[in-house]
């Protein structure tokens, strides 16, 4: 059974972080759009976020019984600074993408600010998701 959680878990922090470089192209096409593809884009940019944030679910879950049945302290360092960063990851994926693009529909910044704003909130969660994903491989005792 411990096999199968860590085989979960692995796959859900491939598909927590591997969507967000297929969101690279996509960006770099929404400049050079007409309305109608732009339109077309966000959606492609907010299922990749809905992938993330559910795969996101799974990886806290499976965590969790890895936890359990692995015998981990929760209050070794690795394992606290999973969870802060965790949490940092969650609180700035809502507040990073929809509201942005919720700006652009509502015509209040325009298209080169939403992609910049969107390039670069990808760069900060992907770096985010990098050291959650160190802490978890590395295990760094840290205190």
């Amino acid at each position: 059974m411990y096999s199968i959680i860590i085989f979960t878990h692995v796959l859900s922090a491939i598909l927590s972080i591997g969507p967000f470089f297929v969101l690279f192209p996509v960006l770099n096409r929404m400049k050079l759009q007409n309305s109608e593809a732009l339109d077309s884009h966000l959606e492609v940019f907010q299922a990749a976020i809905r992938i993330v944030k559910h795969a996101g679910h799974v990886l806290v879950v499976s965590g969790i019984l890895l936890m359990w049945r692995g015998n981990w302290p929760w209050t070794t360092s690795w394992v606290i600074m999973t969870i802060v960063v965790m949490v940092g990851s969650i609180v700035f994926l809502a507040r990073a993408f929809k509201p942005n693009i919720r700006l652009y529909q509502n015509e209040m910044i325009d298209l080169d600010t939403l992609v910049l704003k969107l390039r670069r909130s990808v760069w900060m969660y992907i770096f985010l998701l990098l050291i959650m994903l160190w802490f978890m491989v590395a295990k760094p005792i840290l205190w």
